[in-house]
């Protein structure tokens, strides 16, 4: 059994984890992202971090792993571990992780993005078992998508295929993503505020967080339910858009949904079955991720697992 060493980099925290290629989680740290320092330094705090924690799972008799699995947001050249200043690390510029993490393990380096890699994780061990196409939504602080289209990750041209956020879903609207009337802006966590403040500015301050609103909505307070509902719809037009292109066996929903349930899916699912091709929205089932709090750290390892199992893919397609 291959042991992989983890990392789960996100805007201000970093996952770091000793697991295996069963998804399985042996060990688990979190430290904040150096997000606001150049790579150069940003890196070797990772890297001293990480050989602490490696000592530890060693002292605790812990295997030695074979391989390090990194999961990020883009925009990012996968094959070569390149990550170029997204939004959420742009003091980072261009980051060469791969090859940062190997002269500092000595091990082999397998990079994601962090949607392909929640997608890899519902497709082998949550949600997405036994589909052949399948969208994985990360609709946690923003919005963007995994697609395995005939059983394997569809990275694109770029390395850009996913960026669902982006769409303009209407010719004005909250900003999120650079754009106003994006996806994103309706329909992520940092989009319901956006959402909310936009609608009625007066009752919703701009600084909100997206964790009172959704605290408020889940406590039935009338106003927040409103809010969760339009942005359900507003979720339900982008639904139709992927239905009727890619005509998904499954399409898994990850943060957002699993927090807020049947209150933000009955009317994207309403407003889906209004909007798409019927037959393609009877072949597709609309989930929250099965995985729930555990997907962050099972995508954190799916680089190198995909890498370890290449002739053993999970069960699917009868």
């Amino acid at each position: 059994m291959s042991i992989i060493f983890g990392f789960d980099i996100g805007g201000s925290k970093t996952g770091l984890l000793l697991g295996d290629e069963q998804g399985q989680v042996l060990r688990r740290v979190e430290i904040p992202t150096p997000a606001r320092e150049p790579f150069g330094p940003a890196l070797e705090q990772m890297v001293t971090a990480g050989r602490s924690f490696l000592a530890a799972c060693r002292a605790d008799g812990l295997p030695v792993p074979q391989r390090v699995s990194v999961a990020v947001g883009g925009p990012l050249d996968i094959e070569r571990g390149i990550l170029y200043a997204p939004p959420h690390l742009a003091a980072w510029g261009e980051a060469h992780l791969k090859t940062g993490l190997e002269a500092a393990f000595g091990l082999p380096v397998d990079v994601e993005h962090d949607g392909n890699a929640g997608a890899l994780a519902e497709f082998y061990f949550g949600a997405g078992r036994g589909a052949r196409n399948m969208i994985f939504l990360t609709m946690g602080t923003g919005l963007g998508a995994g697609l395995i289209l005939d059983g394997k990750i569809y990275h694109g041209s770029t390395d850009m295929a996913g960026e669902v956020g982006h769409i303009r879903m209407a010719p004005d609207g909250p900003v999120q993503y650079g754009k106003a009337g994006s996806w994103e802006g309706f329909c992520s966590g940092a989009g319901l505020v956006s959402l909310a403040h936009w609608r009625r500015p007066g009752q919703w301050p701009s600084d909100l967080t997206p964790r009172d609103l959704i605290s408020a909505a889940r406590g039935g307070d009338p106003a927040a339910c409103e809010v969760v509902r339009e942005a359900g719809r507003w979720f339900g037009r982008g639904l139709a858009v992927l239905v009727d292109i890619l005509n998904p066996d499954v399409i898994v929903v990850g943060t957002l949904a699993v927090v807020l349930g049947d209150l933000l899916l009955d009317p994207a699912l309403a407003t889906l079955r209004e909007e798409a091709l019927p037959r393609a929205v009877a072949a597709c089932r609309v989930v929250p991720a099965e995985l729930g709090s555990r997907l962050g750290d099972v995508a954190a390892l799916m680089a190198a697992i995909v890498r370890l199992r290449p002739g053993n893919p999970p069960p699917r397609f009868e």
